[in-house]
């Protein structure tokens, strides 16, 4: 039995190749695309696919196999390099720290001891090229992550792939360099 005519709405078969498009016949101010007639419905379900998967941009549209391996790779690459990149600002933040300050403060220790504790602070200038630079390596890190954000959001299981793939590959390659706290306590009797 057919019901697809309640409630006016269109049910279609989707291929495996193709995103799924959702019809709503009361209101066109969902699709995407532009004004050509072409109307491109943003997907709102994963399906692996590669026919008309917008990728950012309206001109940047994956129709090939060929071309979702390359925009998997360049994924994979850009994802990668968010977490490298996040690496690199905590390393470099802590080459470009300065006013070094160092405070003690008694502590109780042991069978009613008194230890002194010594807490490093760092800090660093306002204007100065160090500042600068974690400025603009910031914007360019959260561009990226709004950029791997709408690329998941496609939900092409392909490419949501290919974002986990490169931040965990990324976050291997160079979370392993990321520098562990210690704190160094002096003890005075």
């Amino acid at each position: 039995m057919d019901h697809s005519h309640h409630m006016g709405m269109n049910h279609t078969n989707h291929s495996s190749t193709t995103p799924p498009s959702h019809h709503h016949p009361t209101s066109a101010s969902h699709s995407h695309g532009g004004g050509d007639g072409d109307m491109m419905m943003m997907p709102m379900t994963f399906y692996f696919g590669f026919k008309n998967v917008e990728l950012l941009f309206s001109g940047l549209v994956i129709n090939t196999a060929g071309e979702m391996a390359g925009a998997f790779v360049a994924v994979f690459l850009l994802a990668m390099f968010y977490e490298g990149l996040k690496i690199a600002r905590e390393s470099l933040l802590r080459k470009s720290q300065v006013s070094i300050r160092y405070n003690s403060m008694p502590v109780p220790g042991p069978n009613g001891t008194i230890l002194m504790e010594t807490h490093k602070t760092v800090g660093q200038q306002m204007l100065s090229f160090p500042h600068l630079l974690q400025t603009v390596l910031h914007v360019i890190q959260v561009v990226i992550s709004y950029f791997l954000m709408l690329i998941f959001m496609t939900y092409n299981g392909y490419l949501c792939i290919a974002v986990a793939a490169g931040a965990g590959t990324g976050y291997f390659l160079f979370s392993w360099k990321k520098a562990v706290v210690v704190d160094i306590t002096e003890h005075c009797h």
